[in-house]
């Protein structure tokens, strides 16, 4: 099995590409040219010969007219392409829509030029894996064989990465399930007590009567949480006292009655 991706710089798109194809052929060889005869002769392609052909096992999103878009008009850049193609089987049918959401629409929307956050401060930007990836890159460096082994070496990262986030998303769905269960369960939906550590936002950030969130830390502490009112932020539906906010143990047991009292951020938040 050859996989033929391009040479120069390297992107997220196809080292998760990439990446992605060595968790389903472990023993590719791995080959990065822009020579067309060495494209002709892959097995499969990504990233480079403006072609997106599943039959041929070619998946470039280069050329004029593209290669499609998610319902959320998203475009598809190399590493959506092959992860809509192989995802399933690697992860599963719930656990790899999650992985798109969460790598594959952010790392396409950049290849593509589409900005998915709101810029508030002009010069400050997020660092992303965009920032990390490139980072193995010297900005005057043109030498294949090094570039090669750099490419390869985010690769290694980009495949610890999906193992690490398909657990996660198969812990996400059962946790899910449990919260959800809880959630319907409970008597009083303002205030949903869970006995152990779940993945309870994607639950109970849509449910316009849940407001706090109470679960077990380390250290045989609890926390409260107010939950927020999207998925993405800290404004919350129903902030905690203001009288709260930024206290230690002592004001804070003195303000609340709980003796055991520990902290409350000044977000008032948690």
């Amino acid at each position: 099995m050859k996989i033929v991706t391009h040479s120069g710089r390297f992107h997220p798109d196809d080292v998760f590409a990439v990446a992605t194809l060595l968790l389903v052929y472990p023993d590719a060889e791995i080959v990065r040219s822009r020579d067309e005869d060495i494209i002709h002769s892959a097995d499969i392609v990504v990233d480079v010969g403006f072609v997106y052909d599943l039959t041929t096992k070619r998946f470039d999103h280069h050329q004029i007219e593209g290669a499609g878009e998610r319902e959320s008009g998203i475009p598809y850049s190399s590493f959506g392409l092959v992860w809509k193609e192989w995802g399933r089987e690697i992860a599963g049918e719930e656990e790899a829509l999650l992985i798109d959401k969460k790598l594959g629409c952010p790392i396409d929307a950049l290849d593509n030029g589409i900005s998915i956050t709101e810029n508030k401060f002009p010069e400050i930007r997020e660092y992303t894996i965009y920032d990390l990836f490139s980072s193995y890159i010297d900005t005057d460096e043109d030498d294949e064989k090094i570039l090669l082994a750099r490419f390869l070496e985010c690769v290694g990262i980009a495949k610890a990465l999906l193992g690490r986030e398909i657990n996660n998303a198969r812990k996400e769905i059962a946790g899910t399930k449990i919260v959800r269960e809880i959630f319907a369960k409970s008597e009083d939906k303002r205030i949903i007590i869970l006995d152990q550590n779940l993945p309870w936002s994607k639950v109970l950030i849509p449910e316009l009567e849940a407001l706090y969130v109470i679960y077990p830390r380390k250290g045989g502490s609890w926390g409260v949480r107010a939950i927020p009112k999207c998925l993405i932020g800290f404004e919350s539906k129903k902030p905690l006292p203001q009288s709260w906010g930024g206290k230690g143990a002592i004001e804070l047991a003195k303000l609340t009655g709980v003796e055991d009292a520990i902290f409350c951020h000044k977000g008032l938040f948690i």
